[in-house]
């Protein structure tokens, strides 16, 4: 096959998958998407992020194929096309000084790209107090805390005026607190469950619902009014396969579907963006369920009513809420 009979391949796929995943939201009368858990990050960081998935097959005999291996202004476009309205550029420092870096590119993307939500990181180490400031006073709509990667205690007293600023401002952060797919040190419900009991307001989003802690973390939301938990590759064969979802526990995520948000993880993902809406679906929670899971409750978090004054929290909600086409 030729370079451009290749690409050619490539373009009826995308398209393809482009269709599949509108019709979804189209079929439940949304007017798109609002993925509170994708990944935009300054190109040579992308870079190694991926190649240490490219590695982990290799040691842990699973592949982690990368399907979105784009350049940056086609995975915008993409997202785009399939009716993704608000996003996030979710990155995250594994060592001191990189946050405030990371924190700049992240402010200049979001200004090139206005459909994605203005995000920022952080770090425990000197002067993160500041710079967190900096960026929530500059437009930051939502955080990115991995104490997977970061290998740091969300307990950590640097970060204790890092979380009651965030909790006064009402900035969402998305945190990686879950042992899955593999545990770190500080990982597990217990260390940011010690963190919310200092900070109640805090709106902290679960990423991948917690994986493998499931109840745990479901328990954590049903005490805490503003703890969510985003979808992130949850439920998917790919995620079954580390920690499988407790039939058990669908009466629990059903009760919590207003707290519940659309996570994808795009683009690093080893499967199309379609199979994680198709899981969702499968669940069999209802099209109520759905509707709030992958549009309203995100669009709570990042998305502010047209004309509304800019010191609100989030972007700007178009002026037609209709499914088009």
């Amino acid at each position: 096959m030729s370079g451009d009979e290749a690409a050619e391949k490539q373009e009826e796929r995308g398209a393809g998958e482009a269709r599949e995943v509108r019709e979804f939201w189209q079929r439940l009368g949304l007017p798109g998407l609002v993925d509170v858990h994708t990944h935009f990050m300054p190109e040579r960081v992308l870079r190694k992020v991926w190649a240490y998935f490219d590695a982990v097959g290799p040691l842990t005999g699973v592949e982690w194929p990368i399907t979105y291996r784009h350049e940056e202004e086609e995975r915008v476009e993409l997202l785009r096309e399939f009716g993704v309205r608000a996003f996030t550029s979710m990155l995250y420092p594994h060592k001191p000084g990189m946050a405030a870096w990371l924190n700049g590119w992240a402010a200049d993307f979001a200004a090139r790209t206005p459909d994605c939500a203005h995000t920022a990181t952080l770090f425990p180490e000197d002067g993160v107090a500041v710079y967190v400031r900096e960026a929530v006073e500059g437009g930051a709509r939502i955080f990115k805390s991995h104490l997977q990667v970061g290998a740091y205690d969300p307990g950590d007293p640097l970060l204790d005026p890092v979380w009651g600023l965030l909790a006064e401002a009402g900035v969402p952060v998305v945190m990686h607190c879950g042992s899955g797919p593999a545990p770190g040190k500080h990982t597990g419900p217990e260390p940011v469950g010690r963190v919310l009991a200092r900070h109640p307001r805090l709106r902290l989003v679960v990423a991948h619902m917690g994986m493998p802690e499931y109840g745990d973390f479901l328990a954590l939301a049903e005490r805490h009014s503003e703890v969510r938990l985003d979808t992130t590759m949850a439920f998917t064969d790919f995620g079954e396969a580390f920690a499988s979802f407790p039939k058990g526990e669908l009466g629990r995520l059903a009760d919590l579907g207003d707290r519940i948000v659309l996570g994808t993880d795009f683009p690093n993902i080893p499967y199309p963006y379609a199979h994680q809406l198709r899981v969702l679906e499968g669940l069999g929670l209802g099209d109520d369920w759905l509707r709030a899971v992958c549009h309203d409750n995100g669009a709570g978090l990042l998305l502010r009513p047209q004309g509304a004054p800019e010191g609100c929290r989030g972007l700007p909600m178009p002026s037609s809420t209709s499914a088009g086409p």
